[in-house]
């Protein structure tokens, strides 16, 4: 099977998936939540069994609060999730009055959670803190697992270039799902976007690691061959992991999980994919264009055709 072989066309597929994501969040931006922004999220179940439509809530903060920007979920037939500006504990108080008064029958507060907008900003700079660390582990830990091998750092920007890959593929899902779902960029969203990263670097240290024992075994063969044998080798438990293990349950949880888990759960199940994909046709591959240093010969093919 010659995976590397067609390692170009890898590369033209994830950019196909990548740039109109990145596009999306270039013109619709990321929906940031008041988990990283500032605001405040209510959540009420009304009585009559029956909660009102999304726009009269709406209308309802704007006309009597004078609270613009609000955005309404339905979660079941009988609750609503509101996410406003920040908003205090005493108006909290007076829109459920206010919802009482004018949708008739009680209206129970299961949730209620307020972040401050410098908290919100903090919150930000430590997800992006975090995840600039975690990078740097990375590179850190597999420089020294593998310094027995030559270029031994290669192999650690390679697994970054394909985290970052599988980073981007989540953050296009998410810019896309909130222009057209509703999503937004909450601590779940932070938590699955963690999560992926340390699936990703975890799979690619794998496929990495079957490299080096190859390359004692097989000390003659071309570098090409040797990781296209490597990535053979892994790519059976690779789909095992990701299938029996991680997917089947992740496509449950986003079934059945309830409308609060969807979002984090469908952000896994691409994510992981993504990780998965990137481990066996987006890291290896850039590990053998950089032993090999093709783009060497990129712009010498174009003279020649040229001529």
């Amino acid at each position: 099977m010659d995976i590397l072989g067609k390692r170009y066309w890898y590369f033209l597929l994830s950019l196909a998936l990548i740039i109109p994501g990145l596009a999306a969040m270039g013109v619709w931006g990321l929906p940031l939540a008041i988990d990283f922004t500032g605001g405040s999220l209510l959540e009420v179940q009304f009585g009559s069994g029956q909660a009102p439509p999304p726009a009269e809530v709406t209308a309802l903060y704007e006309q009597e609060f004078d609270i613009t920007n609000t955005r309404v979920q339905t979660s079941g037939a009988d609750v609503l999730i509101v996410r406003s500006p920040f908003i205090e504990e005493a108006t909290r108080a007076e829109i459920v009055r206010a919802m009482e008064a004018r949708f008739g029958g009680p209206v129970t507060l299961k949730r209620f959670d307020s972040v401050g907008p410098t908290i919100g900003q903090e919150v930000a700079a430590r997800a992006a803190l975090a995840v600039g660390v975690a990078a740097l582990a990375v590179v850190v830990y597999i420089y020294f697992a593998f310094r027995g091998l030559p270029h031994a750092l290669r192999y650690g920007v390679c697994a970054i270039i394909a985290m970052i890959h599988d980073v981007a593929v989540v953050l296009s899902l998410g810019a896309i799902g909130g222009h057209f779902f509703g999503w937004q960029i909450d601590s779940l969203f932070l938590t699955a976007t963690l999560t992926v990263v340390g699936f990703s670097v975890q799979d690619k240290i794998v496929v990495f690691d079957r490299i080096r024992e190859n390359s004692r075994i097989y000390r003659r063969l071309p570098f090409e061959f040797l990781a296209n044998h490597s990535i053979v080798q892994t790519l059976q438990r690779s789909i095992n992991t990701q299938l029996m293990t991680v997917q089947f349950l992740l496509l449950a949880l986003a079934l059945f999980g309830g409308v609060t888990l969807r979002e984090f759960a469908i952000t896994l199940v691409v994510g992981l994919l993504s990780g998965t994909y990137s481990s066996i046709f987006i890291a290896a591959p850039i590990l053998v264009v950089w032993e090999k240093r093709e783009w060497t010969r990129w712009f010498g093919r174009r003279a020649e055709a040229a001529a």
